[in-house]
């Protein structure tokens, strides 16, 4: 599953940044206990079950930037700005 979560983080920041895939490269992924539903990456304003959520960190990094992706709970992985 792990694996699927990062081709799936790989593939959307390529999309993002308009580039090609195998310009993204992989620093890590590992396996969290986020805290609460907002899955490490809090908006203002917004609520968040307050459980604990089994989910996935991963740090990618494309032209000399690094770039986060979190996903649990069911939610595929998405880049966390905050």
């Amino acid at each position: 599953m792990t694996a699927d979560l990062v081709a799936l983080a790989k593939a959307d920041l390529a999309v993002q940044l308009g580039i090609d895939e195998s310009e993204v490269t992989v620093v890590s992924s590992t396996e969290v206990t986020w805290p609460d539903g907002s899955l490490g990456c809090p908006k203002p304003g917004r609520f968040y079950t307050q459980a604990v959520v089994n989910g996935t960190r991963t740090v990618l990094e494309a032209n000399g930037a690094r770039y986060n992706y979190h996903s649990g709970g069911g939610q595929p992985p998405f880049l966390c700005t905050s």
